[in-house]
């Protein structure tokens, strides 16, 4: 799958690489606020967090956005050919649908997303940044919406 504009993907993305625990919190904290029905799902030695603020801060939280930083990190990476990275998308989606994630939440990741990027970068979060990062999500999603489908 062709990307448009991988240039504007790694420029964009430069600036939020700089400091991804940052950016990643406010990704995740955009993310409870949209659909806070996701809290339960981290749990960690059994143990439920009693609001986003207490979860956005334990450590085992934190490891999380630093993966989910990492995944995204090596998306851009190979923005000019994620069909390398298929077989790895795909089994990602099956670890979160094994956790109980629904495949629908993952429209509410993308919007999060965005909202980190166009904080993150001002008013450099221009149409067309936006309009790439869109694809490039999508292009994600979809590759790992194979580990629900069961293949």
């Amino acid at each position: 799958m062709e990307l448009p504009e991988p240039e504007l993907i790694r420029q964009s993305w430069r600036a939020v690489s700089r400091s991804p625990l940052e950016h990643g919190t406010v990704l995740f904290a955009r993310l409870f606020d949209l659909e806070p029905d996701l809290l339960p799902l981290f749990q960690y030695n059994c143990r439920q967090f009693s609001s986003p603020k207490d979860c956005l801060s334990s450590p085992e939280f934190l490891d999380h956005i630093r993966k989910v930083m990492l995944v995204i990190d090596t998306a851009v990476t190979n923005v000019e050919d994620l069909s390398s990275l298929e077989e790895y998308l795909a089994g990602l989606g099956k670890k979160h649908r094994a956790v109980g994630v629904k495949l629908s939440s993952f429209s509410t990741v993308g919007e999060s997303l965005l909202y980190m990027l166009e904080k993150c970068l001002g008013p450099a979060f221009t149409p067309a940044v936006q309009a790439a990062w869109s694809q490039l999500y999508a292009a994600v999603v979809q590759a790992m919406s194979r580990g629900w489908d069961g293949e």
